[in-house]
């Protein structure tokens, strides 16, 4: 009879049945997919966003596909305001008796380029790093006050890694805003920050970098020019986010963290 343990199913490592996850701007383009994927794979979802998109976040918690006993929550978040910080992890936490994953996607958006940014914009978007870093926090503590282990999976973006092409952006209604490229290259920093001095306490703490997944309504000529630059020349759409956000929070990641998982079709390897 061997004395080797038994290595856990591909099934049993991917699946979140009788986990909680906190999920931040939870009525987003993208992240209402994530919020589907946490909850088909098993995970009981808490779905945080801005006061006032309560009403919508609590259509995406009713339309979440409920796996076994799991059940689904709202809460609000402002990451602009470390008392509402505070508040949402309390409140997931009294609603759905703890927290095992959090998703830090929210921010609060800057849409003026470098020729027109003013300083206390700049310095605004950057707070919500500050708002990524209070949550994490207090998940972390959590975690520990509870002696459990949890995961945290920081939403970066492949603009916190390289530089955009000025040419894809020119003459079209959306900018690819400097503050954002120096917020989401500050929040991949921070987690590898978190995850070495954390990881002790029983914390992973990773990235999930989307690259191109423009919202239905951004313009046309912009996504062709950013097509047209991609290996896979296409952008990505919602759902093939949802693979590497279920790897990165549950058992299937367990020996990961301070990593950063960049589905991008190909952006990086230019």
């Amino acid at each position: 009879m061997s004395d080797t343990p038994q290595e856990p199913t591909i099934q049993e490592m991917f699946n979140l049945s009788g986990k909680v996850a906190l999920i931040t701007g939870a009525c987003g383009w993208l992240v209402q997919s994530m919020c589907r994927a946490l909850a088909e794979a098993g995970a009981g979802v808490v779905c945080a966003d801005i006061p006032a998109a309560r009403e919508k976040a609590q259509e995406v918690a009713k339309s979440l596909p409920v796996v076994g006993n799991a059940r689904h929550y709202v809460t609000e978040l402002d990451y602009m305001d470390a008392k509402s910080i505070d508040n949402c992890m309390a409140d997931a936490v009294k609603q759905a008796g703890k927290v095992d994953i959090l998703v830090n996607s929210g921010y609060e958006r800057v849409t003026s380029d470098w020729r027109t940014v003013s300083g206390e914009q700049f310095t605004r978007q950057l707070q919500n790093a500050t708002g990524v870093f209070l949550l994490s926090r207090a998940m972390r503590q959590h975690v520990v006050d509870r002696k459990g282990k949890g995961s945290i999976i920081n939403i970066g973006s492949m603009y916190g890694i390289v530089g955009s092409y000025p040419d894809a952006y020119s003459d079209v209604p959306m900018c690819s805003p400097v503050a954002y490229h120096c917020l989401k290259g500050g929040i991949l920093s921070m987690s590898r920050h978190m995850a070495v001095y954390w990881v002790g306490d029983g914390i992973r703490v990773n990235v999930l970098s989307p690259g191109p997944f423009p919202a239905p309504n951004v313009s046309p000529k912009m996504v062709e020019r950013l097509s047209s630059k991609s290996p896979m020349k296409r952008m990505g759409k919602p759902h093939e986010l949802k693979g590497a956000l279920v790897f990165l929070a549950s058992d299937a990641s367990s020996y990961v963290t301070g990593a950063n998982i960049v589905v991008d079709g190909g952006w990086m390897a230019w």
